[in-house]
């Protein structure tokens, strides 16, 4: 029996036995890298088309006017991004707008915190730095709560939109503060206060721009 031991131990540490054990795993990470990068090859197209068409939907649903076409993406500075932080959201695209052929606004992309994680929305803004519209392109907000606010369901002592509350509104008076001049959908405060945030970093990135 001690025998059959030292022979295991000595196969196993045999270089010729290491060396061909090596090879083997090498084979085995490159056919399984070669799969993942031909799984990705066939999937990247399709994804980035969805992509795509989610974000021209989702500028299209902030601009006053329907026939706005949009520039490819802009370059993000540093003062764009700490302009974004200022208010704790974070900007990931920012395109300019533009209504028969001139300049109207921009479209931009932020991602703020919500009740149950990250809201990123689109908020468009025109050349007065007015917002023109908001929409929201993912979110995890609670289901009956917090989608409320996702969905743009009315404002109980308005009617309005408690996405469109924000048409028009800018930083030319301060900030957008819930419960001072922006309304909550009763029970959603903290996704109310994420879509604000949000806005308020969008006038902040454009008013960057200068």
């Amino acid at each position: 029996m001690s025998g059959q031991v030292k022979t295991k131990e000595k196969a196993v540490m045999d270089p010729k036995y290491l060396l061909t054990l090596t090879l083997k795993l090498l084979i085995t990470c490159v056919i399984v890298a070669g799969l993942l990068g031909w799984v990705n090859s066939i999937t990247e197209g399709p994804i980035t088309d969805i992509t795509k068409a989610n974000t021209e939907t989702a500028m299209k649903a902030v601009v006053a006017d329907p026939a706005s076409t949009f520039s490819d993406k802009l370059n993000i500075t540093d003062d764009m991004v700490a302009a974004a932080a200022q208010y704790k959201t974070t900007v990931s695209e920012i395109y300019e707008v533009q209504s028969g052929g001139a300049p109207a606004g921009y479209a931009v992309k932020v991602s703020a915190s919500g009740s149950q994680g990250t809201i990123v929305m689109m908020v468009g803004v025109d050349t007065e730095q007015a917002v023109t519209g908001v929409s929201i392109v993912t979110n995890s907000e609670t289901s009956g709560i917090g989608s409320k606010v996702m969905g743009n369901e009315p404002l109980a002592n308005s009617g309005v939109g408690v996405l469109d509350q924000f048409i028009g509104m800018s930083h030319a008076d301060g900030d957008l503060v819930v419960g001072s001049n922006v309304d909550a959908i009763t029970g959603a405060t903290v996704s109310s206060k994420g879509v604000t945030s949000g806005v308020n970093g969008a006038l902040a990135v454009v008013a960057a721009i200068g």
